[in-house]
């Protein structure tokens, strides 16, 4: 990448426009920034905020009076219609783009800009543009680069990516590579599974077929992934390591959220049972499952699975690897939990307990079906993790929304109990 900026956009103009940009990570701090390069109106500036330093993608358009906002070139069909060229053209892509007929930005989005195309082939392509990057394969891509080719209809369809190699001065060689934008195809229209959930919890409407197919569906990204990406034994370091940040993320919990305290004994009875149990190899996973990233398509497609970057909080470089696929049925365990949960914070109170603990299991029968494996085998696991993710929850609600940190609570201490009524010891 060259170091040409564009006419007008220096450094310091940047600086107050990037600060109310909803995807800047350094929330009501003041950005430092510096730019390292930029090329095709897309500049790559390094941001050593006082949280760490973060580098940002930013597209600029050129022009403007001296001082103004600078104008994000992701809204200027041009510009968009270069980009996807540049995705045409990399050798990772699958298919390609076109012609970009007309464009428009999603609003609603927090850490990423994507980009709506109308093609000239009648196509609707969505090109998510990463603002935060990284040395390193982004997973969003390669999970579902190796689903679209694998033929999977659970992701939508993947046109292709686009790679580049930028200056860093913090790494040995001077050079970073990684992704910068990620092309598949739009669905239209189209409600997540968190919606459809709530709408039929919220009117008693069994979920018993739904969750079922939902967890069968799982099961295929699973195998699939299974069969187009390498996969691992779970040794003796990679178990350690997870129950170790298992372990840290309680400790700072009880600190943090001090509710956690009366259940922490048993808590770490699961985590200690779970470190002995016997592991399933490990493999690519979503990584952070919930309701919400999976779309409700027409029949026969069925249940579409979306985002596949991991937790964001998670350096890069451990979201690549390898995990338990118990993580992603975890996740979704918790969501089902959500539901009930968030119908009874409602004004108009409803008790869906039933009907989430329906879904769980409904969901846990067809991901079972869906393996062929016994989930029975794996219990100790399966409930270490969502009881981790649960404590996870706690301190999340209790930052930032502290009347909701009773949901997570809830299923902390009942998680704890059940398990502690099953422990054969």
């Amino acid at each position: 990448m060259s170091a040409e900026a564009p006419e007008h956009v220096d450094d310091r103009t940047l600086e107050g426009w990037i600060a109310r940009q909803r995807w800047y990570a350094a929330k009501g701090g003041t950005p430092a920034l510096r730019t390292l390069a930029e090329t095709d109106g897309t500049r790559l500036v390094l941001d050593d905020a006082a949280t760490g330093a973060v580098l940002y993608q930013v597209p600029v358009a050129a022009g403007g009076a001296p001082g103004a906002d600078p104008v994000d070139a992701t809204t200027d069909t041009d510009w968009v219609q270069q980009l996807a060229a540049r995705i045409d053209a990399d050798p990772e892509s699958l298919r390609p783009i076109g012609e970009v007929t007309a464009s428009r930005v999603l609003s609603g989005e927090q850490s990423n800009t994507s980009v709506i195309c109308d093609t000239a082939s009648g196509d609707q392509v969505i090109v998510k543009l990463f603002r935060v990057l990284h040395h390193g394969d982004n997973p969003d891509v390669t999970t579902q680069l190796a689903l679209s080719a694998a033929g999977s209809a659970r992701v939508p369809t993947v046109y292709g990516a686009q790679r580049a190699t930028w200056p860093d001065p913090g790494r040995s060689d001077g050079t970073a590579t990684g992704h910068l934008a990620f092309a598949q195809e739009f669905l239209p229209g189209l409600e997540d599974a968190w919606r459809v959930a709530l709408r039929d919890a919220r009117t008693g409407t069994a979920w018993d077929d739904q969750a079922a197919a939902l967890g069968a569906a799982l099961a295929e990204v699973h195998r699939t992934l299974a069969t187009a990406l390498p996969t691992e034994p779970a040794d003796e370091s990679r178990r350690e390591a997870a129950i170790a940040t298992m372990r840290d993320r309680l400790d700072a919990a009880v600190r943090e959220a001090p509710t956690v305290e009366p259940h922490v004994g048993a808590i770490r009875a699961v985590y200690d049972r779970a470190a002995a149990s016997h592991w399933p190899d490990l493999q690519r996973i979503h990584g952070d499952l919930h309701l919400g990233q999976v779309l409700a398509a027409p029949e026969p497609r069925g249940w579409v699975f979306l985002d596949f970057e991991g937790e964001p909080l998670r350096p890069l470089t451990e979201r690549s690897l390898p995990d338990s696929t118990l993580r992603d049925v975890a996740g979704m365990l918790r969501s089902f939990d959500y539901v009930a949960g968030a119908l009874a914070h409602d004004a108009e109170f409803v008790d869906a307990g039933v009907w989430a603990q329906a879904a769980r299991q409904a969901f846990l029968d067809g991901y079972r079906r869906g393996t062929g494996g016994d989930l029975a085998e794996h219990r100790a696991l399966l409930d270490a993790f969502e009881l981790d993710k649960a404590v996870y929850e706690v301190v999340y609600e209790t930052r930032n929304r502290p009347g909701w940190a009773g949901i997570p609570l809830a299923a902390v201490a009942r998680l704890a109990a059940d398990a502690a009524r099953s422990d054969p010891a």
